[in-house]
């Protein structure tokens, strides 16, 4: 009888839980009291039972650590070997597989804690407030990971594309979870953050392999539009990196009248190149155009000009 009362007053696990402040000083002192009036060898026998008791939970907490750890270098094998299965971007199956390994490791702590015959109850608030303080903190990486974690599973583009983004241009130097390296034809680093580029627009001019140059050529009035059709196409013929119908994607070079202005005749030019050659054959194209019309077929580019006409 007197062993069972002093089990019952010997479970701290429970008092926690179930007592005041107050009733637990009153259940301390008569704790005290019943251990000050139990024989020796009832005491001895209390003692051991909850020695045996206490290492028992010691063994299981200890088990389902070794377990857990387990589980967690299987579960981490496995994510590994998938990512490398499917040639995930090494960014992201880094950030996940170290986001699921936290996550394990926290509820492993957590079963181990609570099978010592901790209560974990403050210890899951305390870990639920805190990761709330925290989120609120870093709202703003957060997106920032949110968006990196878009763009690496979405690929709008990669390390060597040209793009346009939140008012910027330039070649993608590197793609990580919270930002991107941009290098400006000027050879300036540009920072952009991931969570406002995947909401943004993007541009991106290396997404396809080849890319239609266009031009705009203005003549002067009385000008025949058939010699100036035949001379640009002449001039994009001599071109090298032109590209016309025989390549996969691309068409032959195209001018037309496009429309008449106060002062000009305007022709379109349209014509197909290899993504890398675009700025070069723009420029080689200009210059020839401006060289090649005036000098070699005699055509006239306009000058603004006003008919006023006086009536006495």
């Amino acid at each position: 009888m007197m062993m069972n009362h002093i089990l019952q007053a010997a479970a701290p696990e429970q008092i926690a839980g179930q007592m005041s402040a107050d009733s637990l000083k009153a259940h301390s002192i008569q704790l005290v009291d019943t251990l000050k009036n139990t024989p020796p060898n009832e005491l001895l026998a209390l003692l051991g039972q909850q020695a045996i008791q206490f290492g028992l939970k010691v063994l299981a907490a200890l088990l389902i650590y070794l377990v857990g750890a387990w589980m967690v270098k299987l579960v981490r094998r496995m994510l590994r070997r998938g990512f490398e299965k499917k040639k995930t971007e090494k960014t992201i199956s880094g950030f996940v597989e170290s986001l699921v390994t936290i996550l394990l490791w926290v509820v492993i702590i957590v079963l181990t804690i609570s099978t010592l015959g901790i209560n974990t109850t403050s210890l899951a608030a305390l870990l639920a407030a805190g990761g709330m303080a925290i989120g609120m903190a870093l709202s703003g990486t957060v997106q920032n990971f949110a968006g990196g974690l878009m763009l690496l599973i979405f690929k709008p583009f990669k390390a060597g594309d040209f793009i346009e983004a939140q008012g910027f241009s330039g070649f993608v130097k590197e793609i990580n979870i919270v930002s991107t390296k941009l290098i400006t034809t000027d050879n300036r680093l540009v920072i952009l953050p991931n969570g406002a580029l995947s909401n943004g627009n993007i541009n991106n001019y290396s997404a396809h392999p080849l890319r239609r140059v266009d031009l705009t050529i203005s003549v002067k009035y009385g000008t025949d539009v058939a010699d100036v059709k035949a001379a640009v196409l002449e001039i994009l013929s001599e071109n090298p990196s032109v590209l016309n119908a025989g390549t996969p994607g691309a068409a032959d070079p195209f001018v037309a009248l496009m429309a008449m202005k106060d002062s000009s005749v305007e022709f379109v030019v349209r014509a197909w190149v290899q993504a890398g050659d675009y700025w070069s054959t723009y420029f080689s194209l200009n210059e020839a155009i401006y060289t090649l019309l005036p000098a070699k077929y005699g055509i006239q580019f306009p000058f603004p000009q006003l008919d006023v006409h006086i009536q006495a």
